[in-house]
């Protein structure tokens, strides 16, 4: 059983940056590939960025640029960092960690606004 919370959302205006953080219950977090999905209303989900259990990283093509994914093991924690950010932004930010034997699971979500 994991359990995800996400913080760091909020309002922001055009061009302006947030750091979304993502804390894991897990005491094996480091076996898990994390994901950032966003959702605005509306809209389906979408895959925002992802960094596997071995690092690797990989981006949607309206962030990649602008936003990065990063993770600290030893604190149970993955980061996204938004810079430059642009009103097509605003969504639920959601975390997802999956593992192929463990499972898949989801936080509650964090909203970010970018609106002048």
């Amino acid at each position: 059983q994991v359990q995800l919370v996400e913080s760091g959302g909020g309002l922001v205006q055009p061009g302006g940056s947030l750091r979304l953080s993502c804390a894991a219950s897990e005491s094996i977090f480091s076996i898990y590939n994390m994901h950032w999905y966003r959702q605005a209303p509306g809209k389906q989900r979408e895959l925002v960025a992802r960094i596997t259990s071995g690092g690797s990283t990989g981006y949607a093509d309206s962030v990649k640029g602008r936003f990065t994914i990063a993770r600290d093991n030893a604190k149970n924690t993955v980061f996204l960092q938004m810079n430059n950010l642009k009103p097509e932004d605003t969504a639920v930010y959601y975390c997802n960690a999956n593992n192929v034997v463990r499972g898949d699971y989801w936080g509650q979500g964090t909203q970010v606004t970018v609106s002048s």
